[in-house]
C-alpha cells in the first residue's frame, strides 16, 4: 500500500500557519492527489503553538485511501517551523526522527513569555537547538525565512512553502504551488516572490551569489587572504563562522585585527576539536568587536542601518526620514576612550567624589542632520586610536585570560572547555550592562573555572558547575541568583574532591 507524505507545521499566531497549510492542500488538490489536512489552532502568539497536520498521498493512490488527523511520533516526514523555537518544540516532542524526518525551520528568534520574563539574557541557547535540529533529523533546511521574507517583500509562510517546495519532498510540481497562492487572492505578487526567495535558497540556487557577494566584500576590506588562510587551516564545519568573524573584525577594526582573531583560533585548532573550534571562534569574534562608543557610532551612521530604519517604517525613497538617537554617556564610558593611565585617574577622581555611576551625559543626536550625522561619523573615525584606549586594552586581557582557561581545560574534559567557551556570553554591551557582565563573569572565573583547573573538581562536575552559574548569572545580572548557585557549588566542593 502506497503510503502518504506525512507534514506537521508548527507555527506562531500571526505566521500566517493556517494559509500555508492550506496552499498545501490546494496545490495536492489540483494535482488530483489524495489530502487531508487537520489545524489546531493554539494561544496567540508565544503563549502557545499552532499546529497544523496534512498527509499527501503520492499520485496514482487509491483516493478511498485512509488518512490520519494527528501526527504520529516517528513518523514524521517533513516538519515545517516558522521560527527556530518551534523546531525544537517538535524535536523534544518527537516527531522530528534522524532516521525520517526532513526539518525545513526559520533560524531566526521570536523570545517565548519565559524567555522574556528573565531579568537577564533569558534566551534559550540558539547553538544548542542549532545542534539538536542537526543531529536529530535526517536533513534540515535552514535560513532566515523572516529576514527573506523582508527582503522579498513577502511574508513568511510563502517562504517556507517556497522551501518546502524546493526540498522536493511533495509530488507536486512549482507551478501548482504558484497557482494555490493565485488562487487565494492576497498580496499575490508579493507571496509569489517570497515563494521565489525559499525555493531558490532550498535549492541552493542562491548559494553561490551569497559566495561570491562575501569575496567581493572581503577584497574590499582587503582580508581575501586571511579567508584564504582559515581554508587552509581548519575544518570545513567551522569555516562559515570563521570566514564571517574575519570580515566582521577586518570592518570593526582594521586587517592586522583580523589576523590577530586567527592567531588566537591557531592556538585552539590545536586542541584537536572542530567543535570547540566552532564555538570558541563565534565567540570569540563577538567578544573581540567589543561594543564602545566608537563601535556604537559605527553601527549608527552605517548605510545598512539607515535602509534597515527606512525599511521598518516603510518610508519611500521620497519622503524624508527623522531619526532621533539617544545618548547617556557616564565617567566610565568616558574613560574607556582615555589611554589606561588616564582612565585610571579619571575613575579615582570619579570614586572619591562619588560621580561614577550616577553622574550621565544625556544628549540627544538626530542622525538624519548633517551636523548630527557628522558628529557621530567624527567617533566613527577613531578607529585608529581605539587600541591605544583603556577599554581594548582590558578586553584583550581578558579574552586572552579566557582563551587560556579553554586551554587549559581542553585536556581535563572538552565538556568543560565548551562550557567556559559558552560563559563569553556574560560579557556584553557596555556601560552599566557590561560592568555587571564582566563582574559575574570574573566570579564564576575565580570561584568555580580555577579550583577546576586546580583539580579541586571532577572535571564533569566543573562543566555542570560553570553551566549552572552561567544560567544563574544570565537570569539575575544583579548577581543575587548567582551568589546562591556559587554557595551551593562551594559547599558541595569538598563532597565532589573525597567523591574524586
Amino acid at each position: 500500500m502506497p503510503k502518504p507524505v506525512t507534514i506537521l507545521i508548527g507555527a506562531l499566531g500571526g505566521d500566517g500557519g493556517g494559509a500555508l497549510c492550506d496552499w498545501i492542500v490546494s496545490a495536492a488538490q489540483s494535482r488530483g492527489l489524495g489530502v487531508q489536512a487537520t489545524q489546531i489552532p493554539g494561544v496567540a502568539q508565544r503563549t502557545g503553538a499552532t499546529t497544523y497536520y496534512v498527509e499527501v498521498m503520492p499520485a496514482g493512490a487509491a483516493p478511498s485511501s485512509v488518512l490520519a488527523l494527528n501526527p504520529a511520533i516517528g513518523e514524521v516526514d517533513v516538519a515545517l517551523a516558522t521560527e527556530l523555537l518551534e523546531a525544537g518544540r517538535m524535536i523534544f516532542n518527537g516527531f522530528v526522527t534522524p532516521d525520517r524526518t526532513t526539518l525545513i525551520a526559520s533560524t531566526h528568534r521570536v523570545l517565548a513569555i519565559g524567555e522574556r520574563m528573565a531579568m537577564g539574557d533569558g534566551s534559550f541557547d540558539v547553538g544548542r537547538l542549532l545542534r539538536a535540529v542537526k543531529e536529530r533529523s535526517r536533513e534540515q533546511i535552514l535560513f532566515d525565512m523572516d529576514q527573506a521574507a523582508e527582503e522579498s517583500g513577502g511574508v513568511l509562510n510563502a517562504v517556507l512553502l517556497g522551501a518546502l517546495a524546493g526540498s522536493g519532498k511533495l509530488p507536486i510540481p512549482d507551478s501548482a504551488f504558484e497557482a494555490a497562492i493565485r488562487q487565494a487572492g492576497k498580496s499575490i505578487d508579493t507571496n509569489l516572490a517570497a515563494f521565489a526567495f525559499g525555493r531558490g535558497h532550498a535549492r541552493g540556487e542562491l548559494e553561490q551569489a551569497v559566495r561570491e557577494h562575501r569575496k567581493r566584500q572581503t577584497s574590499v576590506q582587503g582580508a581575501e587572504d586571511l579567508v584564504d588562510r582559515g581554508r587552509r587551516s581548519y575544518p570545513a564545519a567551522s569555516l562559515d563562522v570563521v570566514e564571517e568573524g574575519i570580515r566582521r573584525l577586518t570592518a570593526y577594526q582594521d586587517r592586522r585585527y583580523a589576523a590577530l582573531y586567527l592567531d588566537r583560533l591557531d592556538t585552539v585548532q590545536a586542541l584537536g576539536s572542530a567543535e570547540l573550534l566552532r564555538e570558541v571562534a563565534r565567540h570569540l569574534a563577538v567578544r573581540m568587536s567589543f561594543e564602545d562608543v566608537i563601535r556604537v557610532a559605527q553601527a549608527k551612521t552605517s548605510a545598512e542601518r539607515v535602509a534597515r530604519v527606512r525599511a521598518e517604517v516603510r518610508a519611500k525613497d521620497h519622503e524624508p526620514l527623522e531619526v532621533t538617537e539617544h545618548f547617556k554617556p557616564g565617567i566610565e564610558e568616558i574613560a574607556a576612550l582615555l589611554p589606561p593611565s588616564l582612565a585610571g585617574r579619571l575613575l579615582n577622581w570619579g570614586q572619591r567624589t562619588g560621580r561614577v555611576g550616577k553622574v550621565y551625559f544625556s544628549m540627544h543626536v538626530r542622525t538624519t542632520t548633517i551636523l548630527g550625522f557628522a558628529r557621530l561619523r567624527l567617533v566613527a573615525g577613531l578607529r585608529w586610536w581605539r587600541p591605544r584606549t583603556s577599554r581594548y586594552v582590558e578586553e584583550q586581557a581578558e579574552i586572552e585570560r579566557w582563551l587560556g582557561q579553554i586551554r587549559a581545560a581542553a585536556p581535563l574534559g572538552l565538556e568543560l572547555a565548551r562550557e567556559i567557551t559558552e560563559s563569553a556570553r556574560l560579557i556584553k554591551g557596555y556601560g552599566d550592562t557590561h560592568r555587571r557582565g564582566l563582574g559575574n563573569y570574573r566570579r564564576i572565573a575565580d570561584e568555580v573555572i580555577a579550583p577546576a583547573l586546580a583539580g579541586r573538581i571532577t572535571p564533569r562536575a566543573a562543566a555542570d558547575a560553570v553551566a549552572n552559574a552561567r544560567v544563574a548569572a544570565l537570569a539575575d545580572p544583579e548577581g543575587d541568583s548567582l551568589s546562591k548557585t556559587l554557595a551551593a557549588i562551594a559547599a558541595a566542593m569538598p563532597l565532589r574532591q573525597a567523591a574524586e
